[in-house]
C-alpha cells in the first residue's frame, strides 16, 4: 500500500531557552528547515505566549510544519506532516535540531492515508496535473 504522506514527529529536549522564547528565532530555525526539505512555502504564522513560549505554523504546498516550545523546559514539539514522497524529511530534522540547539531529540515517523488502492491510483501534488485554470475576462 502507498500512504498520501508522511508525518514527522521530533522532540526537542535541552534546548537554550532564549532561542525557544523568541518568536523571530523560532520562525527563523522553521523557514529555514521548510528550505532544507525541499518543501513550498506558502504562509508562515508565529505567536508569542505570555510569560513565555512560542507556537508557530508554515503551511508548505505540500501541507505544514508546526511548532510549540516550553522555554522553561528546554523542550520543543515539532510536527511535520508532507504529501508524497519529495520532502526530504532528514534534511528538516537535521535543520532543527541544529537551530534550536538541541542536546537529544526523539523523532518519530508515520506513514498517514494508507490507501487500499493501486499505487498508481494515488497522486500526489507533484505529479498531479494541474486544475484548470478559471477564464479572464
Amino acid at each position: 500500500m502507498k500512504a498520501l504522506g508522511s508525518h514527522l514527529i521530533l522532540e526537542l529536549y535541552s534546548c537554550p531557552a532564549a532561542l525557544l522564547d523568541d518568536p523571530r528565532h523560532v520562525a527563523s530555525v522553521m523557514t529555514s528547515a521548510v528550505n532544507a526539505s525541499g518543501a513550498t512555502l506558502i504562509k508562515p504564522f508565529f505567536h508569542q505566549f505570555a510569560p513565555q513560549g512560542v507556537s508557530g505554523v508554515i503551511i508548505i504546498s505540500e501541507s505544514h510544519f508546526t511548532i510549540h516550545t516550553w522555554p522553561e523546559y528546554g523542550y520543543a514539539a515539532l510536527d511535520v506532516f508532507t504529501c508524497g514522497e519529495v520532502i526530504d524529511m532528514d534534511a528538516a530534522a537535521k535543520a532543527l535540531r541544529k537551530g534550536f540547539k538541541a542536546k537529544s531529540v526523539q523523532k518519530m515517523m508515520f506513514s498517514r492515508g494508507m490507501l487500499d488502492l493501486p499505487p498508481e491510483m494515488i497522486r500526489h501534488k507533484p505529479d498531479a496535473e494541474p486544475l484548470p485554470r478559471p477564464l479572464e475576462n
